[in-house]
């Protein structure tokens, strides 16, 4: 995809992002690497008025190439694409029940499969520090170490993924699942699968091929690779998503 497609894209992608009632106003931001840097959306702009010559590119030391400022939030992802060659996009938004668990500084644990659309066992909170600020992004990458998701405290979400349908995707599972967690706290603390469950829905993954569409079994995908289509995916466009499956 060329930069002035990827920039449509991103700016599609925020406009979605609100639509669907993910995030909020101006709140939230997306990246996609490049070479050299990363294209991120700009600070104070609002989604339904962002153009695609408002994205900022940015080296990966941190310069712009454009007049316009980038999002507040560039430096984790920054930190973020140098620090996993496996991601491309990284989506941050402010979802009501993801974000009212991480205000909580609680975890999403495994009490549905599905969690591992994260990359792991559990969805992390990392701890709270100031948007903006290098401490953040230290802590962001603490928690995103081995997964594909990770809560904020008192802050909001953030998914990573090979591309910006994928992230879409992604967005759409953690905050489905954030949802089920909190009516499911309002009856209870619920069971938790355990660690053996988890590692049986990897290798199911795995032994399916679940989610190529093509119904046979292949050689297990990577350490790294994406998550498969799951419930939520069908909202989107089918064939939107690249995905092969899950690793822990």
């Amino acid at each position: 995809m060329s930069h002035s497609g990827l920039r449509q894209g991103i700016v599609r992608t925020c406009r979605e992002m609100n639509a669907k009632r993910l995030n909020q106003g101006t709140s939230g931001n997306l990246s996609c690497r490049i070479d050299g840097g990363m294209l991120i959306t700009p600070s104070g702009i609002a989604y339904d008025r962002m153009a695609a010559q408002d994205v900022v590119e940015m080296s990966i030391d941190g310069r712009c190439h454009r007049d316009r400022t980038p999002s507040s939030e560039w430096r984790f992802h920054r930190d973020i694409l140098a620090a996993r060659p496996d991601v491309n996009v990284v989506l941050h938004s402010h979802s009501i029940y993801a974000t009212s668990l991480a205000i909580h500084q609680r975890p999403i644990p495994a009490v549905h499969y599905m969690v591992a659309v994260g990359g792991g066992v559990d969805i992390r909170c990392a701890p709270y520090a100031c948007f903006g600020t290098q401490r953040l992004s230290d802590h962001v990458l603490a928690a995103l170490q081995g997964r594909m998701a990770c809560l904020l405290a008192h802050h909001g979400l953030i998914v990573l993924a090979t591309s910006l349908e994928q992230a879409m995707w992604r967005l759409i599972e953690v905050e489905t699942l954030a949802e089920m967690y909190v009516h499911a706290l309002a009856i209870g603390e619920p069971p938790r699968l355990t660690e053996a469950d988890m590692n049986e829905v990897f290798e199911q993954v795995k032994a399916l091929n679940y989610g190529s569409g093509n119904g046979s079994a292949t050689t297990a995908p990577p350490r790294n690779a994406e998550p498969p289509q799951g419930r939520i995916a069908e909202r989107v466009a089918p064939g939107s998503a690249d995905l092969a499956g899950i690793a822990k």
